[in-house]
Parts: structure tokens; C-alpha cells; sequence
């Protein structure tokens, strides 16, 4: 592991979430050897790297849907590693996540989407989650969009409804897997904005896998790099950039080649 990866500090402020030598093995291959990071609440975190660096894997861990072969993971506080489903369900209240593709119901309106977690609490009447939902869609972007079903968006659109279904769950902390790929440079740039005025508007603590450094400059406070399974960097932005890791060099020349100035 890099020597540039920062230690966990003793701060006053104990993080909403943190990996502590993490590891995870599918048979042979390991996709996270000795992961460890954290992000302190309201903050957003980008986790950075190559495709099968591990990035969406650590995702998942966090939110329940694998399980770590060793380490500890915490949010809020909490040891989440031996959680039962039901926890897990209850964790899932307060973590949120927006998946690549959106995962939203393909057979039902783009307003019973969002309106999902909120028929879950069953302490609101109709005419209040149709208010909601309606906040919600503007906050995002995409208002008057209730009654059209997902396969009438565009993919871009789709994350923003994403989004605003997470919102309606009102979590502490959402995470954002890939929230650009397949989208239109202005459709990212939209999206960064949102996710940017979220963290500012409502103090979400989030965590955003992106191979985009654009939009990581944008948005986070903190970047961990993921090479391989293993942490090669964590601290901020600009002490990435002048960095002379020759792995964070050779990451940072490509992506300016694929995204010319």
C-alpha cells in the first residue's frame, strides 16, 4: 500500500461512515485488500479508479447487499458487519443508494417511484405524498414528470428520479454509483450541480464512485484512490494531484486525454 494513504485520525468529530481494513475475496481473486477510509458527516467522499479497482464492491459492502470477509465498517456510530437482514433494512432507511442504471420500477409511473418509500412509512395521506413527490421532482429537475413511466427518460433523467426516490426515504447519507456513465457532459454537469446543492440544502453525507474528475473536483471534500483492490491514496483532491505516485500520475494523465481542457 502507498505510504501517502492518510491514517484514520483522532478528530472530534467521529465519521458517519468508515472502512477499517476491509477485505473481500470472490475465490481467488481479491477486490479489497486492507481497505480503509472514512467520511465525516455532511461530507462527500469520491472513491476514485480503474474499472474492477474495487469501487462499486465497497458499495454494496456498505450497504449490506455483500458481506466483508474481515474488518470493520461503521456508520453512525454502529458496527454494521454482523448485522441480521431486518438491521440491514433499517441501515438502509438512513444509507440510501442510486444505482448505475437507476433501478427503478419499469412498471409504474415515474411518481409512484418516488411515492415508494413514502407508502412504506404509512403515516402520510394521499394528498401529502402527492405534495412530496411533486417537491421532490422539482428539487431534481424533472417536474411534471409524475405520470410518464421510466422507458419515456432519458438516462439521465432516470438518475434524477433515482435521486429523488432516495431523498423520499429523508436519509442521512446517499450513495452514488457511477451517477455519469452514459450521460450527456451536460447532463453530468446537471447532476454534479444537484448532488453539489443536496450536501449544501440538506447536510447528506455522501459517497460517489466516479471514474470522472470533473465532477470529483466538483463535488468532494475527500478522494480515495482504488488501484487493485488496495488504497494508493486518501486525503484530499489537490494533495492527489501533486502527488508523484506514478499509478495516481498515470490515472491522472489518461483522464486528461480522455477529457481534453
Amino acid at each position: 500500500m502507498a505510504s501517502e494513504v492518510q491514517k484514520m485520525p483522532d478528530q472530534p468529530v467521529a465519521p458517519y461512515i468508515a472502512f477499517e481494513h476491509v477485505y473481500k475475496a470472490f475465490g481467488e481473486n481479491r477486490v479489497l485488500n486492507d481497505v480503509s477510509f472514512y467520511v465525516n458527516p455532511g461530507e462527500t467522499l469520491c472513491i476514485l479508479g480503474r474499472s474492477g479497482g474495487g469501487k462499486s464492491v465497497s458499495l454494496q459492502i456498505l450497504m449490506g447487499f455483500l458481506k466483508a470477509d474481515s474488518g470493520v465498517i461503521t456508520v453512525a456510530g454502529e458496527n454494521i458487519c454482523g448485522y441480521t437482514e431486518l438491521q440491514l433494512q433499517a441501515l438502509r432507511r438512513k444509507v440510501t443508494m442510486v444505482f448505475q442504471n437507476g433501478a427503478l420500477f419499469d412498471s409504474i409511473t415515474v411518481g409512484e417511484n418516488v411515492a415508494f418509500p413514502l407508502r412504506e412509512r404509512q403515516d402520510l395521506h394521499e394528498d401529502q405524498i402527492l405534495q412530496v413527490v411533486r417537491g421532490l421532482l422539482k428539487m431534481v429537475g424533472v417536474s411534471g414528470m409524475e405520470n410518464l413511466l421510466p422507458s419515456d427518460l432519458s438516462t439521465g433523467m432516470k438518475r434524477s428520479v433515482a435521486i429523488a426516490r432516495a431523498l423520499a426515504a429523508q436519509p442521512e447519507a446517499i450513495l452514488y454509483d457511477e451517477p455519469t456513465t452514459m450521460v450527456d457532459p451536460l447532463m453530468a454537469h446537471l447532476l454534479g450541480d444537484l448532488i453539489q446543492r443536496l450536501k449544501q440544502q440538506l447536510r447528506l453525507t455522501s459517497i460517489v464512485v466516479t471514474h470522472d474528475m470533473r465532477f470529483a473536483r466538483k463535488l468532494a471534500d475527500r478522494v480515495v484512490f482504488l488501484h487493485q483492490g488496495e488504497v494508493h491514496f486518501f486525503g484530499t483532491l489537490e494533495e492527489m494531484e501533486r502527488s508523484s505516485a506514478p499509478v495516481l500520475q498515470q490515472f491522472l494523465e489518461l483522464d486528461e486525454l480522455v477529457l481534453p481542457a
